[in-house]
Order: C-alpha cells, then sequence, then structure tokens
C-alpha cells in the first residue's frame, strides 16, 4: 500500500476512534444526567412547551378544529368580570370578602379575571374539620362504573339535589361507550370506589388524615398509597410541581386531542401549605399552559387538570353556575358548616381519622 494511502487510512481510523470515544463520553454524560428525576423532568416540560410554543401555532392554520360531539357547558350565571384583578367579585351570598385562610371558615367561590381568563375560583379551607370532601356517583351507586359493570350516568341537576353540598363539580374522566368506565382509581368517605393494581397513568390528587393534601405522578413518582386516602381521584394532566408550571401529558399517558387541544376546562390544587384547595372552573377555551399559568397565578404549589369540555360543571349553595352539556358519572361533592355533611358520611370521616382505612379489594 502506498504511504499516502496507509496514512489516510490511519488518519481516518484515529478520527473514527475520537468520535467513538466522545460518543461514549456523551452517553455517559446524559446517563447520568437523566437518572436524576429532576433533570427528566425539566427536560420533558421544556420539550413540551417548544411543542406548544412553535409547533401548535406553525400548523395550527392548517389543522382542522375539532367539533365536540355534545354540547359545551352552559354559563347559567353569567359573571360580570369590570372588577380589577386584585378585586375579584364574590358571588352573591357568598362570605366576607376579606378573606383569613389561617381561620377556619365555609367554602367560598369567587369571581375572577386573571391574564385575561375568566373563571370561577372555588377555596377551601383544610384546615377545618367541617369543610369535608368526597366523591358522588351516578345514580347513587355503590361502585364506579368499570369493564365489570356501569350504573350509568345522570343529570348534573340530579346530583345537584341528591348532595345538598357547599360545591358540587365534575371529577374525572370516564369513557365515551355504553360502559361509561370512571378513569382512575376512586376513593371517596375513606373507601375504594374503583380499584386496579394496575393504574399507572395520570396523577392522582389524595387526601390524607386531617385533610392533609398529595399529588402524585405515578409514572414518574411511584403509585400513591390509595388506601391511606379519604378522598382520592385520578386525572391530569399535572399543571404544576413544586410551585412550577410541569406540562408532560404524554409522559404520564395521556393521547386524546380532546384533553390535549383547547377546550373548556376544570383545575383543581393547592397551596404550598397545604391548607388551602383551590378548584376553578374556567369560563373560557384555553390550552392546558394558560390553565396551568392561571393556577399558578392564584397560588397553587400543585395543580392538576380535571375532566373538563362537556362535562364542565359547577353548583354552589344548590344553584347551577356552569351546566354541563352531558350526563356525568361522577361529582366532587364539598360539604361545610353551613352545607354540613350528612350523619354517615360524618361518622366515617371520624373513623378514618381514628385509623380505619379503606380496604384494597380482592383479585383487582
Amino acid at each position: 500500500m502506498p504511504n499516502a494511502k496507509k496514512q489516510k487510512g490511519c488518519q481516518t481510523m484515529a478520527r473514527r476512534t475520537f468520535l467513538l470515544f466522545i460518543g461514549f463520553l456523551i452517553f455517559r454524560a446524559l446517563k447520568g444526567f437523566f437518572s436524576i428525576a429532576e433533570n427528566r423532568d425539566r427536560t420533558l416540560q421544556f420539550i413540551n412547551q417548544i411543542k406548544q410554543t412553535y409547533f401548535s401555532e406553525r400548523f395550527a392554520v392548517n389543522s382542522p378544529t375539532p367539533q365536540p360531539a355534545i354540547s359545551p357547558p352552559t354559563i347559567v350565571k353569567t359573571p360580570t368580570f369590570n372588577l380589577p384583578t386584585s378585586q375579584p367579585l364574590i358571588i352573591p351570598n357568598s362570605p366576607s370578602p376579606n378573606l383569613n385562610l389561617n381561620s377556619v371558615q365555609p367554602v367560598q367561590i369567587l369571581q375572577k379575571d386573571l391574564l385575561g381568563i375568566s373563571f370561577y375560583q372555588t377555596i377551601i379551607n383544610l384546615t377545618d374539620p367541617e369543610n369535608i370532601i368526597t366523591m358522588g356517583l351516578a345514580n347513587n351507586a355503590p361502585q364506579a362504573n368499570s369493564s365489570q359493570k356501569s350504573y350509568g350516568d345522570e343529570s348534573f341537576t340530579n346530583f345537584v339535589k341528591r348532595y345538598p353540598a357547599a360545591v358540587v363539580a365534575n371529577g374525572t374522566f370516564f369513557s365515551k361507550d355504553a360502559q361509561k368506565r370512571v378513569m382512575g382509581n376512586l376513593v371517596g368517605e375513606g373507601k375504594f370506589l374503583k380499584y386496579s393494581r394496575w393504574e399507572n397513568f395520570g396523577t392522582t390528587l389524595g387526601l390524607k388524615t386531617g385533610n392533609r393534601p398529595e399529588m402524585i405522578t405515578a409514572r414518574l413518582e411511584g403509585k400513591p398509597e390509595w388506601n391511606q386516602h379519604w378522598f382520592s381521584l385520578t386525572c391530569g394532566p399535572r399543571l404544576i410541581k413544586q410551585g412550577k408550571i410541569w406540562l408532560a401529558p404524554k409522559t404520564e399517558g395521556f393521547n386524546d386531542p380532546h384533553v390535549l387541544d383547547k377546550g373548556y376546562r376544570t383545575a383543581i390544587g393547592f397551596s404550598q401549605t397545604g391548607k388551602e384547595l383551590f378548584l376553578v372552573s374556567f369560563l373560557a377555551s384555553l390550552t392546558l399552559q394558560q390553565e396551568a399559568e392561571v393556577m399558578k397565578a392564584i397560588g397553587c404549589y400543585e395543580a392538576m387538570n380535571l375532566d373538563g369540555g362537556a362535562s364542565e360543571g359547577l353548583a354552589y349553595h344548590g344553584d347551577i353556575y356552569i351546566n354541563p352539556g352531558r350526563n356525568l358519572t361522577n361529582v366532587i361533592v364539598v360539604y361545610d358548616r353551613n352545607f354540613p355533611a350528612p350523619s354517615p358520611v360524618k361518622t366515617a370521616w371520624k373513623q378514618f381519622q381514628n385509623g380505619q382505612r379503606p380496604v384494597i379489594p380482592i383479585n383487582r
């Protein structure tokens, strides 16, 4: 072999060896970087923000707008948003606007317009033992709809009549087929309403002893201890994590465009102290990013999306403020000292505080 070709071959081999070595170092560095959960979270959030910022806007013109098969929610009581955002309007018959979240108080609802978005904000003081949160099921069913058995759905009006609570609102997702399967594990009044040991998608909000809240994304943080929850529902996507906007819906297992695209939404979250729970019912169609920004702005340390679209519903003191465009299978029910929980619910609450826990169903 001529010396020139031999020398060129050696140089090529040296370059390949060098590139292989550099690739190995990069691989090691990335492996170490992504072995840290926080780094994985930040990367997923960054990628999602890039996709939302550039791809969504770029292809929005050519993408057909999905047409809802069912009527959107109806705003029954139209709010007036002509006050500064620093002076939210209290819904008539609500307690005084001079809020003191460090003292016990009934559930309150505020009308707000923040970041150009209108919404109702329900504030639940978790330190007040009279503020009891549970789940309501369609047709007063003993268990939520599943692949094994379905109890159907029910109008929101019927839910509100059956549960004389301070607040009744839409809960988690359910399937659109005849079975109306409720998505995710569900705990209400310290007992399982739906359970599957294989549940590993979405984000779970749970209330433990003393109404202490926690929020867990199963695929990133491990499965919640549902049997330690008085109240628990799995939904999503997650919006806020440790005070920062956190959006990784596909990582959580969400692919439905009705969830990922723009739409009417409901969200739930809690403050960093864990003393206040915020339920927000939006009065306009918005993106997950917009929803997350509002939840952060009102003071959420943790927050997640709930069912929305035609399922969005809200009633306060028996009056319906947002009427869903479809029947529902499950609702969130909130009692307070002015609209107290029924005796069986209070008894179950005391038993849970004294150590009684939900029993995990066998063969599930």
